[in-house]
C-alpha cells in the first residue's frame, strides 16, 4: 500500500480542504515555534525583543517567515542574522509550495455530476432494464459524454481462490453527444445479462457484488476532459419501480429540472420479468 510520504503531491491533492488547510495551519505553528525557541537562545538575537521571550521570539519569527518585516524587532547579532536567513529562505519555499499546490488544486478540472441515490430494475421498451438517472449539476454542457456500468463481483477459481472480476453491463445507449440536463442509462436485462435470474440478485448481493458507474465528457467551460464516478451496492438497487419525472413543464413551454423529485423512485404495478 502506497505511503502518503511517497506521493506527496498526490496525496495533498487528493486531501479535502478543511484537512490541507489543518495541515497548513500545523506546519506554520510548527516552523514558527521551532525557530522561536532557536532565538531564545541568544537573549541578544533580536533586538527590541524581551531577552527570553518566548513570545516575542514568536512573533518576530512570523514576521519573518511571512516576510512582514514591520521594523519594531529585528536580528541584533551574527546568530540571529543568521536564523533570519535561514528562516527566510525557508519561508520562500513555503510559499511557493503553497501557491502552487492551491493554483493546483483551483485549476483541476472536476465533473459535477449527481447520480441518483437509488438504480431501478423496471420496465423499459416491453422488457426489464436495469436504469439509472444523473444530472450535469454544473448547468453548463458536456459533449461527447460516454458511461459505463460495471458489475464488481468476487468469484471462485479452478484453485478455490477469490478472484474479483469486473463486467461491464451493455447498455441500451452508451454515449451522447450533448449532456445538458439529465440522462437516464439503461441495461436490458435478457439471457445475456449478469443479473439475468429471479434469485441473481440476491446471490451477487450476498457475495458483496456492486455497481460501478463511469463517466468522462469534455466540459464546455473547460474545454477539456473530465470524470465522474459513482457507487451503488446491490441493496441500493430497487426492483419493480421506475423514475419519478423530474422535468416540470414551464409557461413558454420549456422545461426546468426539478431537484425535489431527482433521487424519487415509483413503484410500478408488477415487477418485471426476469
Amino acid at each position: 500500500m502506497t505511503q502518503p510520504l511517497e506521493d506527496i503531491y498526490h496525496y495533498v491533492l487528493t486531501l479535502p480542504w478543511s484537512v490541507t488547510i489543518a495541515y497548513l495551519a500545523g506546519a506554520f505553528l510548527a516552523v514558527n515555534i521551532v525557530f522561536a525557541w532557536l532565538y531564545t537562545l541568544e537573549p541578544t538575537a533580536i533586538a527590541g525583543a524581551r531577552p527570553g521571550s518566548f513570545e516575542d521570539a514568536f512573533y518576530f519569527s512570523v514576521q519573518t517567515v511571512a516576510t512582514i518585516g514591520y521594523g519594531a524587532m529585528h536580528p541584533d547579532s551574527r546568530y540571529g542574522h543568521l536564523l533570519v536567513s535561514v528562516e527566510a529562505m525557508i519561508g520562500i519555499m513555503c510559499n511557493a509550495l503553497v501557491t502552487g499546490l492551491t493554483f493546483a488544486r483551483f485549476a483541476r478540472p472536476t465533473a459535477r455530476i449527481l447520480f441518483g441515490a437509488r438504480a431501478v430494475i423496471g420496465p423499459a421498451d416491453g422488457s426489464p432494464h436495469l436504469m439509472i438517472r444523473m444530472a450535469n449539476w454544473r448547468h453548463n454542457l458536456l459533449t461527447d459524454v460516454r458511461v459505463q456500468v460495471l458489475l464488481l463481483c468476487e468469484e471462485s477459481s479452478e484453485d478455490g481462490e477469490p478472484v474479483h472480476r469486473a463486467i461491464e453491463l451493455p447498455l441500451v445507449v452508451d454515449q451522447t453527444p450533448i449532456l445538458a440536463v439529465t440522462w437516464i442509462v439503461k441495461h436490458r436485462i435478457d439471457a445475456n445479462s449478469p443479473l439475468h435470474g429471479p434469485d441473481r440478485l440476491a446471490r451477487l448481493g450476498a457475495a458483496g457484488a456492486e455497481l460501478v458507474v463511469c463517466l468522462r465528457g469534455i466540459d464546455d467551460t473547460f474545454n477539456t476532459e473530465v470524470h465522474a464516478r459513482h457507487r451503488y451496492t446491490l441493496d441500493d438497487i430497487v426492483v419493480g419501480a421506475v423514475f419519478e419525472n423530474v422535468l416540470a413543464p414551464r409557461a413558454d413551454g420549456s422545461r426546468v429540472l426539478d431537484y425535489r423529485s431527482f433521487h424519487r423512485v415509483v413503484a410500478v404495478d408488477a415487477s418485471p420479468r426476469s
